[in-house]
């Protein structure tokens, strides 16, 4: 597709998947910090549209009276729960798998997933990913503190779904 605009704009140059390195020191992997940045735009980006849902179901995410939350409030509030974890999944694995390999967070810092090989994950390695950062944190963040450890700057969660955090630029 080109652009046939008089701005002398064109499109983004499609995502190069080849990320296995032809010679020692290639591929250059994503450190801890550059990637707490990225998750800090992501979430970011995830609040916004959990404000948009919370509106939408009809739940304040501050009460106005907390001492007073009756079972309607703590139904919707259950429901927005369920939603904001489907909504947070799918952020990460249709984002972290599709074409550009990342979110938005991700994406802002030139970071890309990819798995071992170099190559763009699924779906189904993504899911994984995105559940197996829930035992990177339940054991005191330790899983996510790796990465600054690690040979390839991996977390627990990358570890378990055979992924990396590479450099795209």
């Amino acid at each position: 597709m080109t652009n046939t605009s008089n701005t002398g704009s064109t499109p983004p140059p499609a995502p190069v998947w080849d990320a296995r390195p032809t010679g020692a020191g290639q591929v250059r992997y994503g450190g801890f910090w550059i990637r707490v940045v990225a998750y800090i735009i992501d979430a970011i980006v995830l609040n916004v549209a959990f404000a948009i849902i919370g509106m939408v179901v009809g739940v304040s995410l501050i009460p106005a009276d907390p001492t007073k939350l009756d079972a309607e409030v703590m139904s919707k509030m259950g429901v927005f729960e369920l939603v904001a974890l489907v909504v947070t999944w799918l952020y990460f694995a249709l984002l972290e798998s599709s074409e550009r390999g990342a979110t938005i967070g991700k994406m802002a810092m030139g970071l890309r997933v990819v798995d071992e090989q170099g190559n763009r994950i699924s779906f189904g390695r993504a899911t994984g990913r995105f559940f197996a950062k829930f035992v990177s944190g339940i054991i005191l963040l330790i899983g996510y503190i790796m990465v600054a450890f690690t040979e390839r700057k991996r977390a627990l969660h990358d570890m378990m779904a055979g992924t990396l955090v590479i450099k795209a630029r």
